[in-house]
């Protein structure tokens, strides 16, 4: 490897879900692979490569916006700056490839999925003024047979399903806790969802291949692994076994090293009593429970096509809640889906009221190209769907609060994940609290000697919102 090659550096810039994370960490994996130096700072990099989001409308524009400032980056090099090109990759670029293109002349490039193995390879050639393709898009749920178990990747390029994910995988930062991916793409086809057109049918990774990745990460000083996917429900469907996830979860959370695994995304129609049983009592395995509810109406979610109504989801929380009285639950709904009636939006609040929810995120519907919801008839004006959605988030934040000072006594187990901030705070996640979106705890007390990763038990004593407050 030449000078020159060795000094290519390059930053990563990760926007969306933790699962877009994963992706980061295997490219990062392929380009330190392939010669160039990781750096943290776009500004310190000769290259930098923003994964994109593509769910909906904002995160489409946030992404735009990473990477025109990224573009500025290259613009002032000029002026003592380093960027040579700037890249996007990730659900965005996928999606939408060739059009992107053509529409941000600022990138010097658009790479798709099928891109990622060559990634380090095709990026130094466009470092060096090679013109790059962008791919036109397609429906990825074709590259795959119908069939679940008929399905072999390995002529397919399915990011984060690398069968030695850990040989390319490279940390982005030193967190104590890391989102590992369980399964990628999806088979449900939700009417207003674009996502399995743009990452594809599901496929679930092999177990002896998460275990390995879990010890791995564990070896680097993980303390929490968060397995994320579409939706976890359906592991092991394509593997010959729907309840795979039930006899995994003891063999990781059963890891030298690991203190808590923890699942993402739940499908309330596919979450079976095996598993709420598995989640809700295994030892090291955080009695939490993600589930997508996206609305209460029976008639709204027909038209969703999904499945259920307030007695079936209801009855589903009382056997999370028998298993795990303390369970965290989360859910997000859409509010002003076409069709909705003022007695749906009802049905809804009664529900959200009825279901003692840790944390809720409320989403105002919008049409998204390429689905079938952006077809229907019945649509909501755009004011009616922001009263909607402004009115159930304001219940939302009422209720979430009232369930975290319902909380105020109890033990709760707390994952350190900042020592010793500017205001002197410690502050971690307890068992209840997801990463990134579900509030932390601040810790007070006897904290001398604690440090990041520490798993500390204390007692709630106050809140602010969602976030609890906790004495050693």
């Amino acid at each position: 490897m030449s000078e020159t090659q060795q000094l290519l550096s390059v930053a990563m810039v990760t926007l969306g879900c933790t699962r877009n994370e994963v992706d980061s960490e295997e490219l990062a994996g392929r380009l330190q692979a392939g010669g160039f130096q990781l750096v943290s700072d776009p500004a310190q990099a000769d290259t930098v490569v923003v994964n994109t989001c593509g769910f909906v409308e904002q995160a489409k524009k946030d992404s735009v916006d990473t990477l025109l400032q990224a573009a500025d980056l290259k613009a002032s090099a000029d002026n003592g700056g380093r960027a040579q090109a700037v890249v996007a990759v990730g659900c965005m670029a996928e999606r939408y490839g060739k059009e992107l293109a053509d529409s941000l002349p600022e990138a010097d490039a658009v790479l798709g999925f099928d891109d990622y193995p060559d990634i380090a390879a095709k990026l130094r050639a466009i470092v060096s003024g090679e013109t790059h393709h962008p791919h036109t898009p397609q429906d990825r749920r074709l590259l795959l047979p119908i069939s679940p178990a008929e399905r072999d990747v390995s002529a397919v390029s399915v990011p984060g399903v690398s069968k030695d994910f850990s040989a390319v995988r490279a940390r982005l930062d030193d967190a104590p806790w890391a989102p590992l991916k369980l399964a990628s793409g999806c088979d449900r086809r939700c009417t207003f969802c674009a996502i399995p057109a743009f990452r594809g049918s599901f496929v679930s990774r092999r177990p002896n291949d998460l275990l390995h990745e879990a010890r791995w990460l564990a070896e680097q000083g993980v303390k929490e692994i968060f397995l994320v996917s579409e939706n976890s429900t359906s592991y092991g469907k394509d593997l010959g076994d729907l309840r795979l996830l039930e006899t995994l979860l003891p063999e990781l959370a059963a890891i030298d090293g690991l203190e808590r695994v923890r699942v993402s995304y739940l499908q309330p129609a596919e979450t079976r009593p095996g598993l709420v049983r598995v989640i809700g009592s295994t030892p090291g395995v955080a009695p939490y429970f993600d589930l997508s509810f996206q609305h209460a109406s029976n008639a709204v979610l027909r038209r969703m096509r999904r499945f259920g109504d307030p007695e079936s989801f209801l009855g589903l929380l009382d056997q999370v809640r028998g298993y795990a009285p303390l369970a965290g639950v989360r859910s997000n709904v859409i509010v002003g889906f076409p069709g909705e009636t003022e007695q749906d939006l009802e049905i809804l609040c009664d529900f959200l009221a009825a279901a003692r929810l840790d944390v809720t995120g409320v989403f105002g519907y919008s049409d998204e190209e390429g689905t079938e919801a952006a077809s229907y008839d019945d649509k909501l004006d755009e004011d009616e769907i922001r009263a909607r959605t402004e009115h159930v988030q304001a219940l939302v934040e009422e209720l979430t609060a009232q369930r975290a000072e319902e909380r105020i006594g109890e033990t709760v187990e707390v994952l350190l994940e900042q020592a010793a901030t500017g205001s002197g705070e410690y502050v971690g996640r307890a068992a209840h609290q997801g990463p990134e979106v579900d509030g932390t705890t601040s810790l007070e007390g006897d904290l001398e000697g604690l440090r990041v990763g520490d798993l500390v038990q204390a007692t709630v004593v106050a809140t602010e919102g969602v976030d609890l407050i906790a004495r050693v």
